[in-house]
């Protein structure tokens, strides 16, 4: 197992996230961590980028 994710997985073991249990962490993949991790911290992941930029018409 790569030291980095045990890392992570501690962090999330001791303040797991809502509705998520310690032990939900402990039985994660690696994989399932780092996607919940990512998605966890990503900005906004419901803005698409949609209407920032470009052509409008009125």
């Amino acid at each position: 197992m790569d030291p980095s994710t045990e890392k992570l997985r501690k962090k999330y073991m001791d303040n797991p996230p809502e509705g998520m249990t310690s032990e939900d962490i402990r039985r994660m993949s690696e994989d399932d961590l780092l996607d919940m991790d990512y998605f966890l911290n990503e900005d906004d992941p419901f803005d698409d980028g949609f209407g920032e930029e470009g052509f409008y018409i009125f």
